[in-house]
């Protein structure tokens, strides 16, 4: 019995070790990988209180003496401040349009059943093959030809065509996870199909609209192709816009350009930060049967 009892613990011993092993391991690896984010982060905030000469010689020093002149020269010299509303007003514009099509279109898609829905989800998949390169002269000529080349619409339009498809297919997933009794309950209380996805589906999708939302707003905040082309005059020029500006016209203002930097990340990591734990569970969700 005693040999037996030895054996025994001696096994949860080496499982243990190996538990506390692996586990050690992932924590390592987790905290290298969110080094690699942080740092560059705190490496431009931190050079953002520094003139360029100081940011030339030593950017890797910290900065104790904090110098607030690259923000005030950033939205003095720069107007960063317009560039910032410009890109506001777009990306959220965008957003809003993307969630208000795309959450009734998810909804019909995943609710109904009709002749050709199958052929629809095809058409979904096969147009996020397409590179946005590719549709770039057709959309130019089509916005020249509306008169909204160098307007808000004329970014706004394009960012919410570019990102239906990926709403659309995320927010379908995961009203298909939404209980069918739902439905039937809310016709039984006299609601009618709008009022449904009002009152109970929006509702219930709210992880996944703040997933599609977050994404949505970063890829439209963060589009500076698409601003270059549709969007080049300096009273709609949205902020990554100015950052190629303020490299080429103050090419050596390294501390203007990493305040310029540190204030275009602010409004994403605010976003971010008020719905965050909506995201890993309306995407995760989503995909169940997406």
């Amino acid at each position: 019995m005693q040999p037996t009892i030895s054996a025994e613990r001696n096994v949860q011993r080496g499982e243990f070790r190996r538990f506390r092993i692996g586990k050690a391991l992932i924590y390592f690896v987790l905290s290298a990988w969110a080094m690699t984010t942080i740092y560059p982060l705190f490496w431009i905030v931190n050079n953002s209180f520094k003139v360029s000469r100081d940011v030339m010689n030593n950017s890797f020093g910290i900065a104790w003496n904090v110098d607030l002149v690259n923000y005030t020269n950033a939205f003095d010299r720069i107007n960063i401040g317009k560039s910032y509303i410009n890109s506001l007003i777009m990306s959220g514009s965008t957003v809003l349009l993307v969630l208000i099509f795309g959450g009734l279109a998810a909804y019909v898609l995943s609710r109904f059943t009709f002749a050709g829905k199958r052929a629809i989800y095809s058409l979904l998949y096969a147009t996020l093959l397409i590179p946005t390169f590719a549709t770039v002269v057709p959309v130019y000529e089509l916005l020249i030809k509306t008169t909204m080349v160098n307007t808000y619409w004329g970014l706004i339009f394009p960012h919410t065509a570019g990102n239906l498809t990926f709403a659309i297919l995320v927010m379908a997933g995961y009203m298909s996870t939404i209980p069918k009794e739902l439905e039937e309950a809310s016709f039984i209380d006299g609601a009618n199909r709008m009022q449904m996805f009002t009152k109970v589906f929006m509702p219930i999708s709210r992880p996944v609209f703040a997933s599609a939302s977050i994404f949505v707003f970063l890829w439209s905040y963060n589009d500076l192709f698409s601003a270059f082309i549709f969007v080049n005059k300096e009273n709609v020029r949205p902020i990554v816009a100015l950052l190629n500006e303020i490299s080429s016209q103050y090419g050596t203002d390294f501390g203007l350009m990493a305040a310029a930097v540190s204030l275009t990340v602010i409004p994403v990591l605010i976003i971010y930060l008020f719905i965050s734990k909506f995201i890993q569970k309306g995407l995760t969700e989503g995909a169940v049967k997406g």
